[in-house]
């Protein structure tokens, strides 16, 4: 951050300081993310309009009991303006949605180890005792409720909620996302069958990639609101240039 300097060195940032927020690697990851998962959710509705039902267990079919039907089998379940292709080819859509599978493994493996190594990930992400604590995490949500959002310093660190989003998300929705897509590649079902007994059978592992991706776009849309009321050019701005400017109090000059 570039701040000026007193007597005992660089002052405490204030509202109105414009710093460095995010590091070249959270940008990159944070776009390349954005684009890959983008694709591949559009991909991947048009895999599921070639059966647009769900199951727990090994094995479902059109006689089988389904615990979720998004539409009848012969009614397509999304429109071809949410899907890629746009026209119904279950072939096509299976090439869009594994090459950039790839691009989300080696982005997301690339990011963690940089993250971990580095100590980004602790720093950014490790939830202290007090923040643990019912009262802290029910006054975030009483701010968040009430759009009421941290100025000066404290915006530079994110708060308990939005810890457990991103934590959620780096820990929890895309590993789940990758470990039962492996789980439904027929190769690795004989490579690695302990694999799909984890997810309790492929069509269980099939659910559980739905159920994450469909978290994926709350959290996406959560995420959106929050930049919009937050100050959407100062936080793109951020996501992009690195450079963020700190919030001021209400009653503070500019």
């Amino acid at each position: 951050m570039s701040l000026d300097s007193g007597p005992s060195g660089p002052r405490e940032p204030v509202g109105g300081d414009l710093v460095r927020r995010h590091a070249l690697a959270t940008r990159l990851w944070h776009w390349t993310n954005a684009i890959t998962i983008l694709v591949m959710l559009m991909s991947g509705l048009m895999i599921l309009n070639a059966h647009p039902r769900l199951y727990w267990g090994h094995y479902g079919s059109d006689h089988d009991a389904a615990w979720l039907v998004l539409a009848d089998m012969d009614d397509i379940a999304f429109p071809g303006w949410m899907t890629i292709p746009t026209d119904y080819s279950l072939a096509d859509a299976r090439l869009w949605h594994f090459a950039f599978a790839w691009v989300l493994v080696l982005a997301f493996t690339a990011y963690l180890i940089w993250g971990l190594v580095r100590g980004h990930i602790a720093r950014r992400l490790h939830i202290t005792r007090i923040e643990w604590s019912p009262r802290h995490i029910l006054h975030d949500i009483v701010e968040h409720a009430k759009l009421k959002f941290p100025t000066g310093a404290a915006a530079l660190d994110y708060n308990v909620l939005q810890k457990l989003a991103y934590g959620g998300v780096l820990f929890v929705l895309i590993p789940a996302l990758i470990a039962s897509g492996l789980a439904m590649s027929p190769a690795l079902d004989a490579a690695w069958p302990w694999l799909v007994d984890l997810f309790g059978g492929r069509q269980s592992a099939r659910s559980v990639h739905f159920i994450a991706a469909m978290a994926l776009v709350l959290f996406f849309l959560v995420h959106m609101a929050m930049v919009l009321l937050a100050g959407p050019v100062n936080e793109v701005r951020s996501m992009l240039t690195g450079w963020y400017r700190l919030p001021r109090d209400k009653g503070e000059a500019p």
